[in-house]
């Protein structure tokens, strides 16, 4: 017998995923025909009114779904929300549930329980007068919250629907001139390769920046702080520098940011440490620094390819309207 006792199934273990706002809307339809469809509609049916009862069916649908599916994580559910329509060209009922909560995981599988509660409820209030019923189109419509922003189905959404529960844009900084710093006496003796600013880079780039430069340069004061003022002065507006936030004799990236007489941005740099440390206690060790030097935001982030991964995920819903207010504008 193997000594491996281990489970074969498992909850994903989200303890290191950081607390953000996530919704998901969930979208089905019920093929009634033309004997039940109208009398769904017109509320005639034997046992009763289909169309309330479906609506409530779906928020208990949405509450049970960890119970119904053995993996899911129970989340505590901000909002739920049925609704029902009728589609008369079909002889259809479509079916919304949109779920939302403040969660380390999406509320994918709740808004498709809703839908999937409901849909059955109405199933069984019509199959008295017709059983040959369809449930059909079950998907998800969208998803947004978490790392990857704004997901939307490949069949799209209709113009209603956009309407009715306009999905947040996904975030992005286009045509924003950006730069990244890596702060490091041995990356830039060639030592090891630098790992966090190609993150940096590639962040930056997928959000639609414009970077304009990416450089390795020593640990230190003067360097970083003459870099960054040829950056201001060069029309750039953001700047990810990465390394020296540390506590050692050689971390000074805050430091030199402070010796360029900027704008403190204290509000941000307090967010980068409480969010990071969601994902890991060492981040209240991090001396992260935010500054406005004339027309460009710095950033003075962590040295760790995981920390520079951290940091512009809990940045990029912000970076936009950052911008945009430092130029004196309003970001859309």
């Amino acid at each position: 017998m193997s000594e491996d006792m281990s489970a074969a199934f498992h909850m994903a273990d989200v303890r290191d995923k950081r607390v953000t706002r996530r919704r998901a809307v969930a979208v089905g339809e019920l093929l009634a025909g033309p004997v039940a469809y109208p009398l769904i509609v017109e509320r005639r049916l034997p046992k009763g009114d289909a169309l309330v009862m479906a609506e409530i069916a779906g928020l208990q649908g949405a509450k049970m779904a960890s119970a119904l599916m053995p993996l899911c994580h129970p989340l505590p559910l901000e909002l739920v929300r049925v609704h029902c329509a009728a589609v008369p060209e079909r002889n259809a009922i479509r079916v919304w549930c949109e779920c939302a909560s403040e969660a380390r995981t999406g509320v994918e599988m709740e808004a498709l329980a809703g839908v999937n509660a409901a849909l059955l409820t109405l199933y069984d209030l019509s199959k008295p007068v017709e059983p040959a019923l369809e449930i059909s189109g079950i998907r998800l419509l969208f998803k947004e919250g978490g790392k990857r922003g704004l997901w939307v189905h490949p069949q799209g959404m209709d113009e209603r629907e956009t309407q009715r529960y306009a999905p947040r844009a996904a975030y992005r900084l286009d045509g924003a001139r950006s730069a990244v710093l890596t702060l490091s006496d041995r990356a830039s003796e060639g030592q090891y390769e630098d790992r966090s600013g190609p993150i940096l880079v590639a962040g930056l780039q997928a959000l639609g920046a414009d970077v304009v430069a990416s450089e390795v340069l020593p640990d230190g004061i003067e360097p970083l702080a003459a870099q960054v003022r040829a950056l201001a002065d060069a029309g750039v507006q953001l700047c990810l520098c990465t390394g020296g936030t540390g506590l050692g004799p050689r971390d000074l990236s805050p430091e030199a940011l402070q010796s360029l007489g900027g704008r403190p941005v204290t509000g941000l740099a307090q967010m980068l440490r409480a969010l990071s440390a969601q994902h890991t206690p060492t981040a209240w060790l991090s001396r992260a620094e935010v500054v406005q030097v004339g027309g460009m935001l710095v950033f003075a982030l962590p040295g760790s390819p995981r920390a520079a991964t951290q940091c512009l995920d809990i940045l990029a819903p912000l970076l936009g309207h950052a911008l945009a207010m430092v130029q004196g504008g309003q970001h859309r």
